[in-house]
């Protein structure tokens, strides 16, 4: 095993750590996270593994083909982001206007109080 091996086994442990204290719950994000992190080690450990499915793959390198699921895995969790940060976006408005709503009801029968003490 040479050195860029080491480093990257650590980084891998080091994220896979990391990610699975931070998703705790979440099966199969758990399931999914962990074939990633299979896949890695296996992949770092022998990397002839990746060339021999670039090659029945029609890739040239089984670089390139890393590359290449790299990016679809970073586009789906891009889009997986951009969901989540919607739907944040969206019941961070439904409480805005819950709330508004609420003190313009206050407002209004404060309103309402007032003009009768006035009256008397």
């Amino acid at each position: 095993m040479n050195g860029i091996q080491l480093v990257l086994l650590g980084g891998v442990i080091f994220i896979g750590v990391y990610f699975l204290v931070r998703l705790k719950k979440r099966l199969l994000d758990i399931i999914l996270f962990f074939v990633l992190i299979a896949s890695a080690i296996l992949f770092i450990i022998s990397p002839e593994i990746t060339s021999k499915i670039a090659a029945k793959m029609g890739v040239g390198r089984g670089v390139d083909l890393v590359f290449y699921i790299s990016i679809l895995i970073f586009w789906f969790i891009l889009l997986k982001l951009f969901a989540r940060i919607r739907r944040l976006e969206q019941q961070f408005t439904k409480i805005v206007r819950d709330d508004a709503l609420d003190k313009a009801k206050e407002f209004t029968d404060n309103s309402i109080n007032q003009a009768d003490n006035d009256r008397k």
